[in-house]
């Protein structure tokens, strides 16, 4: 059997544009972006504001009550205008042109390694115009 994962989301750092995470499967309720949102937070520290589309995922009444239990903002683009998130709308093509359209999944289990290497190569080895031509890693270092 040949899976196609037809939902994927994913974390970016505005500052650097680093990918934080990629969550792939069938579909991602969202009860796993708030659990991959608390993973990123242990890891990373708690942002003031994130900002999404509206997807369903995004506009549950369980993201809502997870953002203000922790206090964090939830900045929603305007439907219907991608342009307001146009580096992230550029890396979502990425993600799929770079990593999910390169590779057949026997089953679903392969997909998070694979999708944890594409990302380290992403931020570690991948020049970012929009950042200046330097990896997402590099511009972190430069800014400590």
């Amino acid at each position: 059997m040949v899976c196609r994962f037809p939902s994927f989301a994913e974390s970016m750092d505005d500052f650097n544009r680093e990918g934080l995470s990629i969550e792939v499967d069938f579909s991602l309720p969202a009860e796993r972006v708030v659990h991959s949102l608390n993973r990123i937070i242990e890891w990373r520290g708690k942002p003031q504001t994130i900002r999404v589309d509206n997807g369903p995922e995004y506009v549950s009444g369980k993201l809502m009550a997870w953002a203000e239990k922790t206090g964090i903002n939830i900045q929603y683009i305007q439907p219907g205008k991608p342009q307001q998130n146009a580096y992230i709308e550029r890396y979502n093509r990425t993600v799929r042109h770079e990593w999910l359209d390169q590779n057949i999944f026997e089953t679903i289990e392969e997909a998070p390694e694979q999708a944890t290497n594409w990302l380290w190569t992403y931020n570690n080895d991948r020049p970012n115009m929009g950042i200046g031509g330097v990896t997402p890693a590099m511009k972190l270092k430069q800014a400590a």
